[in-house]
C-alpha cells in the first residue's frame, strides 16, 4: 500500500502525506452523500462528527482529534458556566490555542515543502467554535438593535453536546470549510425553515459543475506551477531581469498559486452540495432555479476580473470574508459612527494571525488594508463625476482595475514565500510600488475630496 502510494504520488507530484489527504479530502464528497441517508437527526449527528473524526485520523493521525478537542470542549464549557462572557473567552481561548500550534507546527514552511498537519483544518474549526459561542453570548440580549446577522443567527438555548460536535467536524466543511452558522447547520439537520421542503431540490447538477470546475483549476495548476516556481524570487536569473518582467512574474506567480485554492474550495462546494447543506433558496424569476450559495467560497472570475479590491473579499475565501465581517468588523463599530481604517486593518490583522505568525502572511495582510483603503479612495472619486463626463468615469473604472491587478499580485507574494526576507527582496526587486501606489492614493484622497453626488428624493427615501 505505501509503494502504490508513493508511486501515485511521485506520478501527480505532491508527497505521500499530501496525497493522502487529498484522497480522504475528496471521500467528504461520497461521505456527505451518504449523510442524507441517515433517518434521525440524532443519528445524522453523530454521523457528522464521527465521519469527520476518522477522516481526520486517516488524514492527519490520532494526534489530530486531541487537538480539535480542545477548544471545543474549552468554548462549550464556556458557554455552559459563563454565558455572558462565553463569546469573548471562546474568541480568545479560541485563537490562543490556534496561535500556540502555529508557532509549535510551523505548518506554513511545512506545507511549503509538501507536508501537511491538522492546522488548516483547526483554523476552521476554531472559527466554528467562537462564532458558535459568541451568538451563544447574543442569544441574551434584546433583539431591539441587534443587526441582522445576530438576529438570524443567536442561539436562545444551548445546542446539546452531540449537536455541538457534529456542527463542528461535520466532514463536509472540516477540511478546508467553508464556514457556515450552527443554526443553519441544526436547520438542515432538523428540517427546518428553508430545508422543510416537500419535494427536495436536486443537488447534482450544481455538485457536477462544481467537480469540473475542480478538475480544471487543478489541470491549469498542474501546468502552470513548473512554469513559475517561488523559488525563482531567490534565484540570481530573476534579479537579472527588468522591472517590467520581474512585475510580470510576481503577477503570474499569484494567479498560479490561485488555481490551487480553486480547487480545494470547489472539492468543499460539491461536498457541501451533495449533503443538502449548501442549499438556500430559489431564485426570483419566472422559472426559479436552486441556489447553493452556502457552499461558493469563491467567485473565480469575480477574482481575477475584481473592478476594485473593495469587491475582493466579497469573492475571495467569500464564507470566512463573512466570518470576519459578522464577528469582527461590524463587532468594532460603534453605534452612530462610520467605519473607519481601524475597523479594517484590526479585522485583516485578526485574518492574519488566524492564517499564522509568518511575517509574510502579516506583511500581506496589512498590505490588503492598505490596498482596500486606496480603492475605496479611487471609487469615491469615480463615484462623483457626473454622466455627462462618462469617458473620465470610464477611466477611473479602468484606473481602479488596474491598481486591483497590480497591488493585489505584488501583496499575495507575501503570503506565499511567508518569510521577511524573501518578502522583502520580492517587493524591492519592484521598487515596493505595490505598497507606494496606495498610500499615494489614500494621501490624495485626503487632498481632493469631491463632493458627494446628489442622490434623488427617492433614493433617499429609500
Amino acid at each position: 500500500m505505501d509503494l502504490d502510494m508513493a508511486s501515485m504520488a511521485s506520478a501527480i507530484g505532491v508527497s505521500v502525506p499530501v496525497l493522502r489527504f487529498l484522497l480522504c479530502f475528496v471521500t467528504t464528497i461520497p461521505v456527505s452523500f451518504l449523510w442524507r441517508f441517515v433517518p434521525t437527526p440524532f443519528g445524522k449527528h453523530l454521523y457528522s462528527a464521527a465521519s469527520g473524526a476518522l477522516l481526520s485520523y486517516l488524514s492527519f493521525g490520532f494526534s489530530s482529534n486531541l487537538h480539535f478537542l480542545v477548544p471545543m470542549l474549552l468554548g462549550y464549557a464556556a458557554m455552559l458556566l459563563y454565558r455572558r462572557r462565553c463569546g469573548i473567552i471562546t474568541f480568545f481561548i479560541g485563537f490562543g490555542y490556534l496561535i500556540g500550534c502555529h508557532v509549535y507546527y510551523m505548518s506554513g514552511d511545512a506545507w511549503k515543502e509538501g507536508g501537511i498537519d491538522a492546522t488548516g483544518a483547526l483554523m476552521v474549526l476554531t472559527l466554528k467554535v467562537i462564532s458558535c459561542a459568541i451568538n451563544y453570548n447574543d442569544g441574551l440580549l434584546r433583539e431591539e438593535g441587534l443587526r441582522e446577522s445576530q438576529k438570524k443567527n443567536r442561539l436562545l438555548k444551548l445546542p446539546s453536546l452531540i449537536e455541538y460536535f457534529g456542527y463542528c467536524l461535520c466532514c463536509g466543511s472540516h477540511f478546508a470549510g467553508p464556514v457556515y452558522e450552527i443554526k443553519d447547520y441544526l436547520d438542515w439537520t432538523e428540517r427546518k425553515m428553508i430545508w422543510a421542503y416537500q419535494k427536495e431540490p436536486s443537488p447534482y447538477g450544481a455538485t457536477v459543475r462544481a467537480l469540473l470546475q475542480a478538475a480544471f483549476c487543478m489541470g491549469l495548476y498542474v501546468y502552470l506551477v513548473p512554469h513559475f516556481p517561488l523559488s525563482r524570487f531567490t534565484d540570481p536569473i530573476y534579479q537579472e531581469w527588468g522591472f517590467w518582467k520581474r512585475l510580470g512574474y510576481q503577477y503570474m506567480s499569484g494567479f498560479t498559486a490561485r488555481w490551487k485554492y480553486y480547487f480545494i474550495w470547489s472539492i468543499s462546494e460539491a461536498s457541501i452540495i451533495i449533503s443538502g447543506l449548501g442549499f438556500t433558496g430559489w431564485t426570483d424569476t419566472s422559472s426559479p432555479k436552486t441556489l447553493w450559495d452556502r457552499a461558493k467560497n469563491v467567485d473565480i472570475l469575480g477574482v481575477e476580473l475584481a473592478k476594485s479590491a473593495v469587491e475582493l473579499p466579497l469573492v475571495w475565501n467569500i464564507q470566512v470574508s463573512t466570518w470576519l465581517r459578522y464577528y469582527v468588523y461590524e463587532r468594532l463599530l460603534q453605534k452612530g459612527k462610520k467605519p473607519g481604517f481601524f475597523q479594517l486593518l484590526a479585522t485583516q490583522t485578526v485574518s492574519a494571525v488566524w492564517h499564522g505568525l509568518y511575517p509574510g502572511y502579516i506583511i500581506f495582510f496589512v498590505q490588503s488594508a492598505l490596498m482596500i483603503a486606496g480603492s475605496r479612495v479611487i471609487y469615491r472619486w469615480q463615484r462623483a463625476i457626473p454622466p455627462s463626463m462618462a469617458p473620465l468615469k470610464m477611466i477611473l473604472a479602468f484606473m481602479n482595475f488596474a491598481y486591483t491587478l497590480l497591488v493585489l499580485n505584488y501583496s499575495c507574494v507575501g503570503f506565499m514565500v511567508l518569510s521577511m526576507r524573501e518578502t522583502l527582496a520580492s517587493y524591492g526587486s519592484v521598487y515596493y510600488i505595490g505598497t507606494i501606489v496606495p498610500i499615494v492614493v489614500i494621501l490624495l484622497g485626503r487632498i481632493i475630496k469631491p463632493a458627494k453626488p446628489a442622490r434623488s428624493k427617492s433614493r433617499k427615501e429609500h
